[in-house]
């Protein structure tokens, strides 16, 4: 659940990010649509503008050329008027006739050329003001379409920038889409070894019911034969006992609610898809929230639907704890089952929410209804989704009350009778086939208001895209409450059933007394495992059958070891006492060793004064007395070396039978000693390997003990993991279809948004490349005017 619950948020954020990229988007396109109507008008202005500037650089032409022709005829007329002067000042005695018509004339030029001279200063200042004016308008220009190919640039900045972030988005989809194959292949071929493991299981259980079944009649065969009595017979010792059938009733129980308890999570999530998608319809659809404002009634409808979890969360949580109060050790009942009261109170708040959102929802129906471009049969299907919003309110009070009803005998026993169950069962499942029916036809009529919507000029994609997941919210739910109906009809007969009953009685028991023959019956159980357990737990047949055999083939040697031990025993004592006399036998040899020292010590400074004549005898002898000397200092030494010394002493010193028969005894003890200092040696080198050895032994099994523990939490944890693994293999299937089927929904959206995207790129390059071509010509003809 939580993998589930992760992969919603994901897909939901997923969902805020691409509403809030396809808003920015619009806003974009509107941008770039005021600046193509912008520059088209701008266009139109240039347009006029050269035309304007045309006509006034002809106008200039043919005001220049009427400059010239005037300045040519002033030239004239002042050649005609100087030529005149000197006609007047040669002719001034003929008369004065003449001159006043010169005068005249004259006069008459000059005004003339007067008028023509203010005519052309009044069109220099025109043409000189008309040049400014078209030098003002054409930087004006210029600047403008400066400004505008930097707002392009910027636009393409941002298109490009959210190109590649659709693309990144792409590229993480598709290898999302292909680690998810990959692990689709993997479960895929897990699913197969399942399906493989499950068949031999199937198979070898085949066998072991059959061989169970033929010990059965074997063992029914011989209890009949030898078993002189039967006590099942005898009622009034065993009607206590819980009959099988009742064993049954629990175990069916169990898997009634256990798969209620799918079907209930199904609908969980179908709910909360609906009113998620419902309140994303609310916030595009009639007004985009994220271009202007929506009605307060629908932000009062939006705020009420996003606390939908807190109503629907709740009915699986309930329901979770009905399923887990019921197990094999109690008696499940509408008098003991406590924990359905829960599932009604949480039910009937899902209810009250209902009730209290269908006033906001019907509202926001009427308002679709008003928009502006809203047609006759959309009005028409709008009218019937709100009755079928009624018709799915009622439908769920109404299982409400009948929720309400089973779980009141759990409050007070004596609420509702036995005999009326049976009726509030059979009514309830009507209930459930008509809200199946109704959520049907709901979804029927918003498949057709979807399809009226989608040939509407205003639909966007982000509207359509929330219609298609509003639709398959719907056509969850209705699969759901199909699935819930067809499986409490289908399970009707066990829950209009009688309770409990004792064997060999008609006569279901009261809950109470279930209840507490369950105790008594837990008592016997744990008394008769305390005794399991105090007494040693017993051999197997098997094994006790071979150990018997063993024992009989080894009761003619049996004799043979007793005389054995016997004699091994007798063997000890007598080296025992060996050893202690031994012992004794040291210490004397020990006490004999110091008189023997001292003797020789004796003996020595006889010697001495025997031989003090001669130089070479006393020096013969002071070697010898220097080499007895050191061997008496090291006792340690060989035994060989003292009978040499004593041997050398009693020769040099021949003198009487006495000192050859203590010669003896000394090389006897000598030999005994130097035995037994080596046999005492060889036992302690013995000793100390013997040590080391056990040392070295014990760390040995130290070790072998921390690894053997370490092995078994190993064992512990691996086993462990392998049922988790093999329960997340089924819950990992179903995420792994929603998510795979979720993913390709998106990609295919996201597929035609690019696809979109680009064809109004390639539009946009388009009119920026005709629009830079046309300025560049438009500056390549100015500059060369």
């Amino acid at each position: 659940m939580a993998n589930v619950t992760d992969l919603q948020t994901k897909y939901s954020k997923l969902a805020q990010e691409y509403s809030k990229l396809r808003a920015q988007n619009q806003v974009l396109k509107k941008a770039v649509v005021d600046e193509q109507t912008s520059t088209a008008s701008l266009k139109d202005q240039l347009k006029q503008r050269d035309q304007s500037l045309r006509k006034q650089e002809q106008e200039m032409d043919s005001l220049s050329f009427r400059n010239q022709q005037l300045a040519k005829r002033v030239e004239l007329l002042q050649e005609e008027l100087a030529a005149c002067e000197v006609r007047n000042k040669k002719g001034k005695g003929k008369g004065d006739s003449p001159s006043q018509h010169g005068l005249q004339t004259q006069s008459v030029f000059n005004e003339d050329l007067q008028k023509k001279i203010e005519e052309n200063e009044r069109l220099h200042i025109q043409f000189y003001e008309a040049d400014e004016q078209h030098r003002k308008k054409e930087a004006e220009l210029k600047t403008r379409l400066e400004q505008l190919e930097r707002d392009a640039e910027e636009h393409q900045a941002v298109i490009d920038g959210l190109t590649t972030k659709y693309t990144e988005t792409i590229e993480r989809m598709q290898g999302d889409k292909a680690r998810l194959e990959v692990k689709t292949q993997t479960l895929e071929r897990e699913a197969k070894e399942c399906r493989l493991r499950t068949e031999e299981c199937q198979q070898q259980l085949r066998r072991c019911q059959s061989e169970l079944n033929k010990q059965v009649k074997q063992s029914s065969s011989v209890i009949q034969e030898k078993v002189p009595f039967n006590d099942t017979k005898f009622s009034d010792y065993n009607s206590l006992n819980v009959p099988s059938h009742n064993r049954r009733h629990q175990l069916k129980a169990r898997d009634v609610t256990s798969q209620a308890l799918s079907f209930i999570q199904d609908l969980v999530a179908a709910l909360l898809n609906f009113h998620t998608y419902t309140e994303q319809r609310v916030h595009i659809y009639p007004l985009d929230s994220s271009i202007e404002p929506i009605s307060p009634l629908n932000q009062k409808f939006s705020q009420y639907l996003h606390e939908n979890a807190a109503y629907v969360r709740p009915l699986e949580d309930s329901f979770l704890q009905l399923y887990q109060s019921i197990t094999e050790d109690t008696v499940t009942v509408l008098e003991t089952v406590v924990t359905l009261r829960h599932f009604a109170e949480t039910f009937s708040s899902y209810t009250h929410f209902l009730q209290k959102i269908l006033p906001y929802q019907l509202k926001s129906l009427e308002e679709e209804c008003e928009a502006p471009l809203c047609t006759d049969a959309l009005t028409a299907k709008n009218r019937d989704l709100q009755s079928d919003m009624k018709k799915v309110t009622t439908v769920f009070e109404k299982l409400q009350n009948y929720i309400s009803l089973l779980a009141l005998p759990s409050v007070r026993p004596d609420a509702v009778p036995q005999s009326s169950t049976s009726a509030v069962f059979t009514q309830l499942a009507a209930s459930l086939h008509s809200l199946h029916d109704t959520v049907k036809e709901m979804s029927k009529h918003y498949n057709q208001k979807a399809s009226i919507e989608q040939e509407l000029p205003t639909v966007t994609q982000k509207l359509s895209t929330t219609t298609e997941c509003l639709l398959g919210s719907l056509g969850s739910l209705t699969s759901v409450t199909g699935k819930i109906a067809t499986f409490f009809s289908n399970n009707l007969d066990f829950f209009t059933s009688p309770g409990y009953s004792p064997r060999g009685c008609t006569v279901s028991l009261n809950p109470l007394q279930a209840e507490s023959m369950l105790a008594n019956k837990k008592k016997a159980a744990a008394y008769i495992h305390a005794i399991k357990t105090a007494r040693p737990q017993s051999v197997p047949y098997r094994e006790a059958l071979s150990n018997r055999r063993i024992l009989t083939s080894s009761t003619e040697s049996r004799e043979g070891l007793t005389q054995q031990v016997q004699q091994s025993l007798e063997k000890i004592a007598r080296l025992e006492q060996e050893k202690e006399h031994w012992l004794l036998e040291a210490q004397l040899g020990k006490v004999r060793l110091e008189k023997e020292n001292q003797r020789i010590a004796d003996l020595e400074a006889q010697l001495a004064a025997a031989l003090g004549g001669s130089p070479s005898s006393q020096t013969a002898a002071d070697s010898r007395l220097t080499q007895t000397h050191e061997e008496a200092e090291t006792p340690q030494k060989a035994a060989g070396k003292e009978k040499t010394l004593c041997t050398s002493l009693v020769g040099m010193l021949c003198t009487t039978p006495t000192n050859e028969h203590v010669g003896d005894e000394d090389t006897r003890e000598q030999l005994i000693k130097s035995h037994y200092m080596a046999r005492v040696g060889e036992l302690t080198t013995q000793l100390q390997i013997s040590d080391s050895k056990a040392v070295h032994f014990h760390s040995e099994c130290r070790a072998l003990a921390k690894r053997l523990t370490i092995a078994e939490k190993a064992r512990e944890t691996l086993s462990e993991e392998v049922k988790l693994a093999n329960e997340n293999i089924t819950r990992l299937q179903d995420e792994l279809t929603t998510t795979k089927r979720s993913y390709e929904d998106q990609l295919s959206m996201m597929s035609d948004h690019l696809c979109s995207m680009n064809e109004t790129l390639s539009k946009q390059r388009e009119e920026i490349d005709t629009l830079k071509l046309g300025s560049k010509a438009n500056a390549k003809k100015n500059k060369s005017r």
